[in-house]
């Protein structure tokens, strides 16, 4: 603490005379041994201030720390070291999850262009105009008649069922 202030009012005494280096700027160095200025050895011999002992008893109550507040401080480190442990692993988990989801996403997309490709293969491959060929010439079907269309009308139920041979 006094190393502190001590370097505070060395800095304060350097703003008022200016840097160390503006001092001996103009300085000339003979030989080898650098010249030691007088503000360096003032600061070095200045005497130590004595503390209150009303001060020194407050700083030493600050310093202590009793059993409960230890204990405190262990609990809530836990706390702190268990909520941090479960949020890395719930954003390695949604990572996972995410990558999942994209791996998922990527098949699906997939799947889908292969079944659209399948789905105009097969459109593609059919002749209308040969199946109307065979149905009417082979198969003997013709056109449904004035008469032979029936029309049910559904008041209220969701489906209704067709009971063969009863019109």
């Amino acid at each position: 603490m006094s190393r502190n202030r001590r370097n505070y009012r060395q800095a304060a005494y350097e703003k008022r005379t200016g840097t160390r280096a503006e001092r001996n700027r103009n300085l000339y160095v003979y030989g080898s041994a650098a010249y030691e200025p007088e503000a360096e050895r003032q600061w070095e011999t200045e005497p130590k201030r004595q503390i209150q002992p009303a001060v020194r008893k407050n700083r030493e109550r600050a310093n202590h720390m009793s059993a409960g507040y230890v204990l405190f401080l262990a609990v809530a480190l836990c706390a702190a070291a268990f909520i941090l442990v479960n949020y890395i692993q719930l954003q390695a988990e949604l990572t996972n999850l995410t990558k999942s989801v994209a791996a998922k996403e990527s098949e699906l997309n997939a799947l889908r262009e292969e079944n659209d490709e399948q789905y105009n293969r097969v459109v593609n491959s059919i002749n209308l105009e040969e199946i109307k060929r065979i149905a009417i010439g082979e198969l003997g079907m013709t056109y449904a008649q004035e008469g032979q269309i029936i029309t049910y009308s559904n008041e209220g139920d969701d489906y209704m069922r067709q009971v063969p041979g009863s019109k």
